[in-house]
Formats: structure tokens, C-alpha cells, sequence
């Protein structure tokens, strides 16, 4: 026969080759790789009981000398953790590859830490049952929690990310079949045994223009190989256009009563990694998302409505201020009015308090540079510290922009950008925001190059395609810290 296979051993075999990273010996145990998801959901299931129990102990020992009603908060306890970890494995944040992320897991650990209290304290006051719980101790508890599960987060990055490097996963033993080009570019046998699938069969699969009957051939000895043996699972490692070709004998494998997996690689691999719905019998798969939903589009309005209203009313008498040395700096007025384009086209007139000397609003507008003319005494001031950019709090009031989103340009800048820019225009999928990914990521102000006006655009298409009330409160909190480094702002 002309094909080639390759016999991995028994996972015994597998388990005593020493791995060598540093000059160090690996240690020989194990986990399995499937006990990764349950373990981290009881410890979290723990932490969240201490921390209500501990905490309460805690603070009322602290603050009273006896300690409180600790089954009352063991309830509190029991009832956050259900939440807290029920919400976690719908989102999938239990599983391993989500444990790496150490960025996302502590974002959205404090997002859903933070949302379920809000929503048992409204709970709490429309039943009439929060004056029983004890606020300091209950604040104890959620600070407690909250740096206990982060830290717990850290572990298991540490962990996971040691386990992966000295192969210490171990799980279901597997038969790999591969093509030729799957063998050689995919890198699938590497990744299949760090995560602790055992590789006992690898059959390679000659070309697609060499004899069908060897390929039919390896295929009837995998089976042989397989049947009656304790292999778990086979996976299958092919490129997508090969398909019909291969699609016929890969048929034959429905004859083994266990689970047959295909790894697709190859261009065409990459629709896996979009979204996909049914229309009836029928799948398809989201090229480009859509308009976001009406529950969405509400959320989102809802968040823009109070987080707008209530930085107006904190910040009025800032607003005051800056208005009356606005007025005393310079003559002219003191806000200043510029068409923008924003949702779908729509034109509006963005609010700022003016920094320049001139009202510009033409077919031709200089961006503001550093040490321009233009700019007013109090302007500089007011530009660095973005306090002229809180006058759009009453666009978003009006419903013309976001809190969070693409930043709206000046018209004339807008007409050349969509010259540079194949994509620029798909910007307005959305509503326009007063900040937005790309001023947090490094593309704040002035646009030097089109290599500045592609790189802005491409990180605002990304949020437009990957947007979350979780990627917005991000934003918000990276905003901070851009207004005080204070960068490209002139």
C-alpha cells in the first residue's frame, strides 16, 4: 500500500517522554483537560461563600464585637455564586482557552460582579428586605469577592499556561486522520497534544491526484486499527477544497460507534470562525453584522440617556466655567458648531466649546496641529483636558450621538478619508461617539498619513463587528486614562 502511518504508542509511552523547557524536568503528573471547567466553577462556587461568610464575620466583629447572622449571608452567598457562575458558563468563560485570557476574564469578572449586586440591590428594595442585610457588611463582602476571584484568575492563567507548555493536560486518547497539507502546515498534531488529546493513530492521506484506492486503503486500515480498541475519538484534519474529493471515503467511517470531528484548514476555514444562523434548513453565515438589535439599540440608548444626564448635572458647574472664561479669553461665541455625518448618513451639528479663533465649517478644514495659531489661549487648555468635547453630552441627549463610538469628522475631512479608505463609510453602521476604540488604542487627533486614517478606521470597524455593553464600559474606563496622558491632544 502506498501511504504512510504513524503508531503515537500507548499514553503510557506518551506520559514518560520528559519534556525539557529551561533546563528543567518536567514533573510527571496530570490533569485532565475536561476537569479543567467543573474545577474552576467550584472554586469559584467556594470564594463566593467565604467571602459572603468571612466577610460578614469579619466586619461585624469589627465594627460590633460579635459576629452577625452568618446564615443569613451564607444564603446571600449561595444565591451570588449560583448567579455569578450559571452567567459565567453561559458566556463560556469556564473553559480553558477562556481561563488564558487573563484581560477579558478579570473585564468581564468585574462587569457581572458589579451587575448582579446592582440587580439584587433593586431586588432587595422592591421586596423591602435590604434593611436586613447589613451594608458594611455587604460592601465587605463584594470588595473581598471581587479581588478573591480576579486573584483566582491569575492563578489559573499561571497554571493553564504552564500545563500547556509541559504538556501536563491529559484526556481522551484519539486516531488523527490528515491530507498531506494538513499534516505538514496546520500545526494540529502540536495543538491536540498540549491540551491532552493522546495521539495513539496518525494516518496521512496521499494527494488528491494520486491513486483513490490508497486513500480508501488507509481509511479501511484506520478502521481496523480502531475497532475494538480503546481509541475515544477520531479527528479529522483536512483543506475544505479537497472535499469532495475526500467527503466520499471519510464516508466509510460512520461504521465506528464513536464521535468522528473534522479540523478544516486552508482559506476557506475561516467561515468557521464567523457566526452562523439557520433559516429553516438552511445554515448561514454573518459575513457582515447586521444593525444591531431593538433590545440592543434600547440597552444602549438607556446607558447613553443616564450616563449623559447625570455627568451634566456632576459636571454643570465645570460647564459654567468654562463657558464664562471662554467668554472672557476671546471675543465670538461660546459654543462652537460643526456638521457631522452620523448614523446612516444622517447629518447633525456637533456641539463643542470653541478653542479657535475661526468658525470653520467649509470644504476645506486644516486639522489642528500643535502650537496652530488658531487655537485660543483657554483652548489649548480646554483641548488637552477634552473638557471641550462635554458640550456633545447634549448630542447624545438628542439622540445624534453615543456615548461610546466611532468619532464623527468634519465633513470636509469625511469626504477625503472616503477617498483613502475603501471601508471609511461603513462607520456609519453605527451612531458617532464622543469617545471610541481607536482614541483609546493610540489614534487620538490628528491624522498625519493614510496609514493613520486606515489604522483609525480599522479599529473602528472592529468595535462596530465585535461590540458589547462590556467593550463600551471598557472604553469608558480607558478613556481616563488617555484624557490624563493627554497624548495627540492639540
Amino acid at each position: 500500500m502506498n501511504y504512510l502511518k504513524r503508531d503515537f504508542g500507548t499514553p503510557e509511552s506518551l506520559a514518560v517522554e520528559p519534556l525539557r523547557i529551561s533546563g528543567r524536568r518536567s514533573r510527571s503528573w496530570a490533569i485532565s483537560y475536561a476537569a479543567v471547567t467543573p474545577v474552576a466553577m467550584l472554586f469559584d462556587g467556594v470564594i463566593i461563600l467565604s467571602a459572603s461568610v468571612l466577610g460578614d464575620l469579619a466586619y461585624q466583629l469589627y465594627a460590633f464585637g460579635r459576629p452577625g447572622d452568618l446564615l443569613q449571608y451564607a444564603g446571600l452567598g449561595a444565591m451570588v455564586a449560583v448567579l455569578f457562575i450559571a452567567l459565567g458558563k453561559g458566556r463560556n468563560r469556564y473553559s480553558a482557552s477562556a481561563l488564558l485570557n487573563l484581560k477579558s476574564q478579570a473585564r468581564q469578572t468585574a462587569i457581572e460582579w458589579v451587575g448582579i449586586f446592582l440587580f439584587l440591590t433593586a431586588v432587595g428594595f422592591a421586596m423591602k428586605v435590604g434593611a436586613s442585610f447589613s451594608r458594611g457588611a455587604t460592601l465587605t463582602f463584594e470588595l473581598t469577592g471581587l479581588a478573591a476571584l480576579i486573584g483566582q484568575r491569575i492563578i489559573w492563567r499561571s497554571i493553564l499556561a504552564d500545563s500547556l507548555a509541559l504538556r501536563r493536560f491529559s484526556g481522551r486518547k484519539i486516531a488523527l486522520i490528515a491530507d498531506q497539507e494538513a499534516a505538514i502546515n496546520s500545526g494540529v498534531m502540536d495543538a491536540l497534544s498540549r491540551h491532552g488529546l493522546q495521539l495513539a493513530h496518525h494516518f496521512i492521506l496521499p494527494a488528491a491526484s494520486d491513486n483513490e484506492q490508497s486513500r480508501k486503503d488507509i481509511i479501511a486500515d484506520a478502521i481496523s486499527s480502531i475497532r475494538g480498541s480503546d481509541i475515544e475519538e477520531v479527528i479529522i484534519s483536512a483543506n475544505l477544497s479537497h472535499w469532495p474529493e475526500l467527503n466520499g471515503v471519510f464516508s466509510t467511517l460512520r461504521i465506528l460507534p464513536i464521535p468522528v470531528n473534522l479540523i478544516p484548514i486552508g482559506p476557506a476555514s475561516e467561515l468557521f470562525k464567523l457566526t452562523s444562523h439557520t433559516i429553516g434548513d438552511t445554515v448561514t453565515i454573518e459575513l457582515q453584522r447586521g444593525p444591531r438589535t431593538l433590545t440592543e439599540r434600547l440597552v444602549k440608548r438607556m446607558i447613553d440617556i443616564v450616563v449623559a444626564g447625570t455627568a451634566l448635572v456632576c459636571l454643570l458647574p465645570l460647564i459654567l466655567f468654562t463657558a464664562i472664561a471662554i467668554k472672557s479669553d476671546s471675543p465670538g461665541p461660546i459654543l462652537f458648531r460643526q456638521r457631522r455625518c452620523g448614523f446612516n448618513g444622517r447629518l447633525f451639528q456637533i456641539f463643542k466649546f470653541r478653542t479657535m479663533s475661526v468658525l470653520e465649517d467649509g470644504d476645506r478644514i486644516p486639522q489642528a496641529e500643535r502650537d496652530d495659531i488658531r487655537i485660543t489661549r483657554i483652548g489649548s487648555w480646554l483641548r488637552r483636558t477634552s473638557i471641550d468635547e462635554l458640550p456633545q453630552l447634549f448630542n447624545v441627549l438628542r439622540g445624534e450621538m453615543s456615548i461610546v463610538g466611532p468619532r464623527p469628522h468634519a465633513m470636509a475631512h469625511d469626504d477625503q478619508f472616503d477617498k483613502l479608505v475603501g471601508k471609511y463609510a461603513y462607520r456609519q453602521h453605527v451612531k458617532p461617539g464622543i469617545t471610541g476604540w481607536a482614541q483609546v488604542n493610540g489614534y487620538r487627533g490628528i491624522t498625519r498619513t493614510v496609514a493613520d486614517v486606515e489604522q483609525r478606521t480599522k479599529l473602528d470597524l472592529w468595535y462596530i463587528d465585535n461590540w458589547t455593553l462590556g467593550l463600551d464600559f471598557r472604553i469608558l474606563l480607558m478613556t481616563v486614562i488617555e484624557v490624563v496622558r493627554g497624548e495627540n491632544a492639540y
